[in-house]
């Protein structure tokens, strides 16, 4: 498989991150969502909240603090055990299978390792996503370009992921996860294996990405990133959602180390 882009306009300076819309229905909606494994285990507890389309939030807390239960319940990975959550209005739990696809292709996923094909080109791996959900690979070449063009990566169409710094990799597959052009993008620990200036520069990535429309919600114990951006904050200690604040920081004093 071969696939180049044509050569694009200079890239925009990244605006302010475009505000959320109150007045529309949220896109996502947990309603009292409790996750209980068979083991007894209990991820999250009775926790609520709301997100408007175009919000920009960070689910702050600990290892085990359930940030990560949130983003499976997001995508059906998992199921919640009591309550319910909603995706633009479908709640997930009475979603037959067969329509999963659909729901995930209006969403960019990217985790904390980049999960890249070692063997194929940055381009052949972002045009992967397509290939898998769409034979047809309609317009395969112009999205894959756009994509690239995103994170800033039009220049190595080529390029095998082991020659990419762990920041460009990263990149690599936040692309992937934008060629579908997703209103929801969710980031589990997206800055996890990153140094603080690339951990940083994939931040500021996930804020353009917010301008250019998307919902974002993103997983972090990142503290330092959560205080400099003052976006909305959900707190997680213990499966429980203790705070809920705009322009937030990842603790408000007298609050638990998280």
């Amino acid at each position: 498989m071969s696939i180049s882009a044509s050569p694009a306009p200079p890239r925009p300076q990244v605006a302010e991150t475009t505000r959320p819309a109150r007045h529309e229905p949220p896109i996502i909606v947990f309603q009292n969502v409790s996750k209980t494994y068979p083991n007894g285990a209990a991820a999250i507890r009775d926790i609520s909240f709301t997100i408007p389309p175009r919000d920009f939030v960070f689910v702050v807390g600990a290892s085990g603090a359930g940030k990560s239960t949130i983003i499976r319940l997001l995508i059906r990975e998992e199921t919640a055990t009591k309550g319910h959550v909603l995706v633009e209005g479908q709640d997930l739990a009475r979603l037959r299978r067969r329509h999963l696809p659909r729901l995930r292709r209006k969403m960019g996923i990217v985790f904390q390792d980049f999960k890249l094909l070692p063997n194929l080109t940055v381009a052949q791996n972002v045009a992967f996503a397509i290939q898998v959900t769409d034979p047809g690979r309609s317009h395969l070449k112009e999205k894959v370009g756009e994509a690239l063009y995103i994170v800033g990566l039009e220049d190595k169409l080529n390029t095998f992921p082991t020659e990419l710094s762990g920041g460009e990799q990263q990149r690599v597959a936040i692309a992937r996860a934008l060629v579908h052009r997703p209103r929801i993008f969710l980031a589990d620990e997206p800055t996890g294996n990153l140094d603080p200036d690339a951990g940083w520069g994939i931040v500021q990535l996930l804020l353009q990405i917010n301008h250019r429309g998307a919902t974002v919600v993103m997983a972090t114990h990142n503290r330092e990133v959560v205080d400099l951006c003052r976006r909305r904050v959900l707190a997680m200690e213990g499966g429980c959602l203790i705070r809920d604040e705009q322009e937030g920081q990842y603790l408000k004093e007298g609050e638990a180390n998280l």
